[in-house]
């Protein structure tokens, strides 16, 4: 078993010093399964110190994506320096704590299935490249009412309100807490607001190293949850809950550093960016049909992925033209370090840390082979005609996930980025949820068909 071996910003001793002073009683051993849920295992704090040495022996093979029954036992060890006291948990004699872990199977080897392990493999290619990846997700999320006095879930929006609406927006109060909640939780917030769409908002925290912001991403959706229901909301980060209204993405920033210094950064660029740049983007453009299922996991994605809600359909990057992909925001002058790219059509219902992997994966296989990208479009996709999109090569991204998981099992980088184990068992799970959606008959198609046929 390989005991104390992980490398933590926080010792054992401050962390156990901690929790004495927060008088935590309970410990969460928290990490996700290949879909991106949150499991944990918890222990009462006087558990806490042995686990820190000898991890935690769980049952890993009820665990969606793990293993199977007959090679179920696999222990938890934490990593310290996601040590926090859960601020909506406090209270006499039932203060709880949370702890992100590593998974480890019974010879001592870090589990293959584990999503943040296949996040940090990906992340140590990068480094042996000479690169740390840098990523800053926006998650957007709806507020719901809970209906019908039985906890039945409808997409009733809390407010009317609209984009950075100010009297109308009634959860203002509700985004302090939620705001309050996430910093408590170690996660910096820089901004909050209503989003465009009714019920509809964003909170955006601190651009950092990818493996601790997927941490906060994953953090960031059960606070909000949490702190909603405090307030008699459903928080949901379901990509398109109503039709017609813009949908919830998870428009992503990334970054490549080398030796303290933003390696996508050139100054003689008229886009103000390097070639490691512009390789990185001719990756992402490349492998965009590919890692597609990772990004928009579900059914309900691709309801999203659609043109006229500002959601990206075709595989282009410009600067100005929130239609691409891809997009190359401004910067303050004086400010080279935040270059950076955005990539536009992740959602909030992914698994962040398999996100991260296949999007740096697909960057790193742009920088080795030095794809070039083709030239930007900066003009509005969505109003050229097709045979002007023909004409510049601008293809889509798939449109159903039945269709992303074929372009996902076609290209070999997203099986090299998740690693066989995750790459397999993600297909199964999605072809299974695919098949699933399929078979049903919806409503449109009872009120569209069953009058004229």
């Amino acid at each position: 078993m390989a005991i104390m071996s992980e490398k933590t910003v926080a010792s054992a001793y401050e962390v156990l010093k901690k929790a004495e002073s927060e008088d935590v009683r309970f410990v969460n051993l928290q990490f996700t399964d290949i879909l991106g849920v949150v499991k944990s295992v918890t222990i009462p704090i006087s558990q806490f110190s042995d686990c820190i040495e000898h991890g935690k022996w769980f049952d890993g093979s009820s665990i969606e994506g793990f293993v199977r029954i007959a090679e179920s036992d696999m222990y938890l060890l934490p990593d310290l320096s996601t040590f926090r006291v859960i601020p909506w948990e406090q209270g006499e004699g039932h203060t709880l704590a949370r702890v992100i872990c590593w998974v480890y199977t019974p010879d001592g080897e870090k589990f293959a299935g584990d999503p943040r392990g296949a996040l940090d493999r990906v992340l140590q290619e990068a480094r042996s490249l000479g690169y740390d990846f840098n990523t800053g997700p926006e998650l957007e999320f709806f507020l719901f009412r809970i209906t019908n006095g039985n906890g039945r879930l409808e997409p009733l929006p809390h407010d009317m309100a609209g984009y950075f609406d100010l009297t109308t927006d009634q959860a203002s109060e509700i985004r302090k807490d939620m705001v309050n909640a996430l910093e408590a939780m170690g996660i910096r917030v820089e901004t909050s607001h209503h989003e465009v769409a009714v019920g509809q908002h964003e909170i955006d925290f601190q651009y950092d190293n990818a493996l601790r912001t997927a941490d906060n991403a994953v953090t960031f959706r059960y606070t909000l949850k949490a702190i909603a229901q405090r307030h008699g909301l459903h928080c949901t980060f379901m990509p398109k809950p109503i039709f017609g209204v813009n949908g919830s993405g998870m428009h992503t920033h990334m970054s490549l550093f080398k030796d303290g210094s933003n390696a996508m950064f050139d100054d003689n660029d008229p886009y103000g960016l390097s070639g490691a740049a512009r390789h990185f983007i001719a990756g992402i453009l490349q492998h965009a049909r590919g890692m597609c299922a990772v990004l928009a996991p579900t059914v309900n994605s691709y309801k999203r992925l659609v043109p006229g809600y500002e959601a990206p359909v075709y595989l282009s990057w410009a600067r100005q033209n929130r239609s691409a992909l891809v997009r190359v925001p401004r910067i303050s002058r004086g400010q080279p370090n935040a270059t950076r790219i955005e990539l536009r059509c992740p959602d909030p219902s992914c698994n962040p840390y398999l996100a991260f992997a296949v999007m740096l994966q697909a960057g790193l296989d742009g920088i080795k082979n030095e794809l070039a990208p083709p030239e930007p479009v900066e003009e509005n996709i969505y109003h050229m005609e097709e045979s002007e999109r023909q004409r510049r090569n601008l293809n889509s991204l798939p449109g159903s996930l039945g269709e992303a998981l074929s372009e996902m099992k076609a290209d070999p980088l997203v099986r090299e980025a998740l690693g066989d184990h995750i790459f397999e068992r993600f297909i199964d799970a999605k072809l299974q949820e695919w098949d699933e959606f399929r078979m049903q008959v919806t409503p449109w198609e009872i009120e569209r068909y069953l009058p004229i046929f």
